[in-house]
């Protein structure tokens, strides 16, 4: 049975309200923020001044792309300047700063981020939202497995979940065998995890002679910071070694908790337009895109952060509108399977556009291969060439099999990614393990140019 409509929403105002009033709720928001960091923020006021803008030029929503985008880059580009370390963007003094997270640096050198106390009840609030949405109760003892570590990671999460009145189990400095043993012991019900790791829990719990599906409680898992969960074949290897289900949220240091997905798991998730902004643009136009059966690049805004505002911020996350509503009630638009890359991933390889995702679905839906590969790209001569090197799962049969795996594998990767690849099945146990962001994906091609 359902829940009860009472029962579905954090908060049943907003997430319902009728979409021409939450479009009228977010200019009003956006033209907050916009002339707050016009005001406060010498690096935004620069660059509004340089295109010639002014938070007066604002009249309706769809004058937003008025407003010059923000990057990394920029970001960058002013750290280590006064006011130390922040510089041009921090909006408030610097005695109201009470939280410093940098982003993890998977990109690039890592991203400060200042957070007042009162931003930091606004992440709480995000998240609040999302695992509301996915069932979280104050009923639930949810394990937190990450080292509580200087980027921001679960931290809002476990924020969140004391304020929704959950009951919240620490695990930063154990090691994975310690944390399924606790797990075990106080029969948690829920986790939050990257994908990576969930699965890498899993197995390390299969080492244990415990089966994470029967031996553990938990029925309820939360995803960040990898596109797994929104991937069909990663959430059902997770879903099945876990017994449990798998949910999919979406954020970052710079922006917030944005996205998240809900107990309908329509195939998408939402996101959280009460809170935020979100613009999608063409990939090669850089043209708005408000309809459905296009993919572009995510511009979003967070309307209540004030520390250091994000206005119009680059996320490089490919997305796409999805065509029909969710059948939860949410007036908030949906994600069509979530993110589904990044720009800086996506690559051309031999002429064809290749995302990383789609390597990933056609992999974990072969169960004879066991969670971890390695795809890297390089030039061969002058040709590029694909190496994806996989393991087999546990009980792969004789070697003579294996070859007529490779062949399948060959066959569903050309069809979902149209190119060849040179395919090598290893030894189980020697590709690399992740506890976090795992990097599966290396292109050698610029390194060696």
């Amino acid at each position: 049975m359902k829940a009860a409509k009472s029962d579905r929403y954090w908060n049943p105002v907003l997430e319902t309200l009728p979409p021409e009033q939450l479009r009228e709720l977010q200019f009003r928001k956006f033209r907050r923020i916009v002339s707050w960091a016009y005001e406060r923020s010498r690096l935004h006021r620069a660059l509004y001044q340089e295109a010639g803008f002014h938070p007066g030029d604002l009249h309706t929503l769809e004058d937003s792309v008025l407003v010059p985008k923000v990057g990394k880059a920029h970001m960058r580009g002013i750290q280590g300047k006064d006011p130390f370390p922040y510089g041009d963007a921090l909006c408030v003094p610097i005695e109201r700063v009470t939280e410093f997270r940098q982003t993890s640096g998977t990109t690039g050198q890592a991203v400060y981020q200042a957070d007042t106390w009162q931003d930091w009840e606004w992440w709480a609030e995000c998240w609040s939202y999302l695992l509301y949405a996915q069932g979280y109760r104050a009923r639930d003892r949810v394990f937190l497995p990450f080292g509580y570590n200087i980027f921001v990671a679960f931290w809002a999460a476990h924020y969140a979940a004391e304020k929704m009145g959950l009951e919240v189990v620490p695990g930063g400095v154990l090691d994975t065998e310690a944390r399924v043993a606790k797990m075990q012991e106080l029969e948690v019900s829920a986790m939050m995890a990257t994908p990576t790791y969930v699965l890498g829990m899993a197995e390390c719990a299969q080492r244990m002679g415990i089966d994470p599906a029967y031996d553990l409680m938990v029925r309820r898992i939360t995803c960040a910071g990898e596109p797994g969960a929104s991937i069909p074949a990663t959430k059902s290897r997770m879903e099945e070694a876990w017994g449990a289900k798998v949910y999919d949220h979406c954020g970052a240091t710079e922006i917030g908790a944005w996205g998240f997905e809900c107990q309908e798991q329509p195939g998408g998730i939402h996101v959280n337009e009460a809170l935020f902004l979100a613009e999608v643009e063409d990939l090669e136009t850089g043209r708005p895109v408000t309809e459905p059966g296009t993919k572009g690049r995510l511009v979003i805004t967070a309307l209540d952060r004030i520390a250091m505002p994000c206005v119009r911020f680059d996320s490089k996350d490919v997305v796409e509108w999805a065509e029909e509503p969710c059948s939860c009630g949410r007036s908030f638009r949906l994600c069509k399977g979530g993110v589904l890359g990044r720009v800086d991933d996506i690559t051309k390889v031999k002429g064809v556009l290749l995302a990383p995702s789609a390597i990933e679905e056609v992999v974990r839906s072969f169960p004879e291969l066991a969670d971890e590969y390695e795809v890297v790209v390089k030039k061969k001569g002058d040709l590029d060439e694909i190496a994806l090197r996989v393991e087999p799962a546990p009980g792969l049969p004789p070697e003579r099999d294996s070859e007529a795996l490779l062949r399948k594998l060959q066959h569903q990767l050309r069809l979902k990614t149209n190119l060849a690849y040179r395919l090598e099945m290893v030894e189980a146990g020697t590709l690399p393990r992740y506890a976090l962001k795992a990097k599966r994906f290396k292109d050698l091609r610029k390194i060696e140019a």
